[in-house]
């Protein structure tokens, strides 16, 4: 099958600009749901009857958990009944999730509506990565997913405060609200800009026959099932520190009320990574880019492991802080390269490969993640072994992917747009 170019024809619809904040809100609502909520981690787990504090990090998990399952079900139905309709899906599930939580009473059921929240929350983001690759191709969706990334990453940086503000004026299920309105502002924003960039031509009859086969040659696609993997793991170190982070500064180092800006500093490092790799992606490529930032992420995170332990687990918080920074600078320049690296030779299944891709990498980083998490003991020792431990790992993935891959994608090369896209 010859390959897509980088860039395919256009669409009518939004701007590139406004199609990226789109995407990227889109996508934002899974940080959104995660990150307004730490701040508000204990007092949740007080007002709801939590008994060990580490529980409360089920939150987090459970979340994450209806997000994997979903997008397995959300890839192979919008490659069926389009992008739209699977988007709308999805936002509809979420409206209900989050609504439930606003009024849950106990422990249960605020696992039961998160896990709703994550199954709906799975539509808009699996769906919106499959709208790009119907768009665009090679080194132009890594850009276009960089961009993303990158607007994306404000709502880390800004969300806890966001979460800490509304705690100060109101009480924690205010959070809930914030996302259901969030969902709404989406429906009606892209129900009213974005048109359907599946063609019905292109439209495959839903089987799980077919969706067998799509994921069969997406895990047997050395590309991308050794970059998803790769991924999984990168994600799971992030995951652990997502998890902990919240016991970590506040119980920690009792920084307080002073938590979101610790944590916006490091999703900024995030950010300002994907604002160079959409620059630098397209002169150097997505191999070397992602070769780099996992070997330099991998080296920093051992050599932490030495100092953690010289500070019998407890490093002081400029230590911690500058390691993160660096570290999560690196992992920044690998999100967008390692999915678009693995979606590369699946244009022709988008939405099914996408599940898979996003679906096993979330199911591999939530089961390490929460390893990581459940691990806190009051000092910083777990998160250092299971970083040095994912990237060292991660980086052997990359290495084993790009040594015996016999049908890799163009990552070193242009591929020119057709005539009519050029002219």
């Amino acid at each position: 099958m010859p390959s897509l170019p980088d860039v395919l024809p256009s669409k009518p619809g939004p701007s590139k600009r406004e199609f990226v904040a789109l995407v990227a809100l889109m996508i934002s609502v899974v940080a959104m749901s995660i990150d307004t909520m730490l701040p508000a981690l204990g007092q949740l787990g007080r007002d709801l009857g939590v008994e060990h504090a580490n529980d409360t990090q089920l939150v987090i998990t459970v979340l994450f958990l209806g997000l994997a399952a979903a997008q397995l079900v959300f890839g192979p139905v919008s490659d069926n009944i389009g992008r739209r309709k699977a988007i709308f899906l999805g936002l509809a599930l979420f409206i209900v999730g989050s609504a439930l939580a606003v009024v849950a009473t106990s422990f249960t059921v605020m696992l039961v509506a998160r896990f709703l929240q994550g199954v709906g929350a799975a539509g808009p983001r699996i769906v919106a990565v499959a709208m790009v690759r119907d768009r665009f191709g090679g080194r132009a969706m890594a850009q276009v997913m960089s961009l993303i990334m990158t607007v994306f990453i404000l709502v880390p940086a800004l969300a806890p405060a966001i979460g800490q503000g509304l705690l100060l004026v109101a009480h924690w299920r205010f959070i809930f609200v914030l996302l259901l309105v969030q969902a709404v502002v989406i429906w009606v924003w892209f129900g009213l800009r974005q048109p359907e960039t599946l063609a019905p031509a292109s439209r495959l009859p839903f089987s799980l026959r077919r969706v067998a086969r799509a994921m069969g040659e997406t895990v047997r696609t050395r590309v991308s099932i050794g970059y998803t993997i790769a991924s999984g793991l990168v994600f799971g170190a992030f995951l652990g520190y997502l998890n902990s982070a919240q016991q970590i500064f506040q119980d920690q180092y009792d920084v307080g009320s002073a938590f979101p800006f610790y944590f916006g500093v490091l999703a900024l490092a995030v950010g300002g990574a994907t604002v160079l790799n959409s620059r630098l992606v397209m002169r150097f490529g997505m191999q070397r880019l992602a070769r780099a930032g996992v070997t330099s992420a991998a080296a920093l995170s051992v050599g932490f492991v030495g100092l953690s332990f010289a500070h019998a687990g407890n490093p002081p918080l400029w230590m911690l802080m500058a390691y993160l920074g660096v570290d999560f600078f690196c992992i920044g320049i690998l999100f967008g390269n390692f999915n678009a690296m693995a979606m590369e030779p699946l244009g022709h299944i988008a939405g099914t490969a996408a599940a898979v891709i996003s679906s096993l990498a979330t199911l591999i980083s939530l089961t390490l993640g929460a390893l990581i998490g459940r691990a806190f003991d009051g000092t910083v020792m777990p998160l250092a072994y299971g970083f040095a431990g994912l990237l060292v790992t991660s980086a052997g993935v990359m290495l084993w992917t790009e040594s015996g891959a016999t049908q890799r994608p163009n990552h070193g090369e242009e591929t020119p747009a057709p005539e009519s896209v050029r002219s």
